[in-house]
């Protein structure tokens, strides 16, 4: 009989320390999706598609591409950023080579030349910077490196005297 009576009254404690576990794993969850969304400012295109600007603020990427921060390397000063931006997904090649088409061309970048096979290349450029995309499509992902770099227009050293 007393061994009944002291699991009645163990029956709240473990009921509230359940609640407080659910509770607290819940709560732990929805602070790492915040942190995601943080990292870079989400927009739709003109297509409608879901769409990030990352460190280069003119450089619009899907938003089924997600970064290699490992392979990444970014610089930044007031107003300039250049670096490569490694991504990868599942995302189709065709279309994304228009997406990048067209959006870079809305964010006016002037496609320069490309280079379309198994490997893509997509070269841009703005009155002061480069960009260049590498676009490899594998069996079960597709990668990309942004590579945004300044010109060197004006500027008479190395190989451009």
């Amino acid at each position: 009989m007393a061994i009944i009576d002291a699991q009645k009254r163990m029956w709240p404690v473990v009921l509230g320390l359940t609640i407080a576990i659910i509770i607290s794993i819940g709560g732990c969850q929805s602070l790492t999706k915040k942190e995601n969304k943080a990292t870079a400012p989400s927009v739709k295109n003109s297509s409608g598609v879901p769409a990030l600007y990352y460190d280069f603020g003119d450089v619009l990427v899907p938003k089924e591409l997600k970064v290699d921060k490992k392979s990444s390397f970014i610089y930044q000063t007031e107003g300039f950023s250049a670096g490569v931006l490694v991504l990868n997904g599942r995302i189709e090649t065709s279309s994304l080579i228009s997406f990048f088409e067209k959006n870079m061309a809305q964010d006016s970048w002037h496609m320069i030349s490309s280079f379309k096979s198994e490997r893509t290349m997509l070269l841009f450029q703005k009155a002061h910077r480069w960009c260049v995309m590498n676009i490899t499509d594998e069996r079960f992902s597709t990668y990309v490196e942004i590579w945004v770099a300044p010109t060197t227009q004006g500027s008479k050293t190395g190989l451009l005297k």
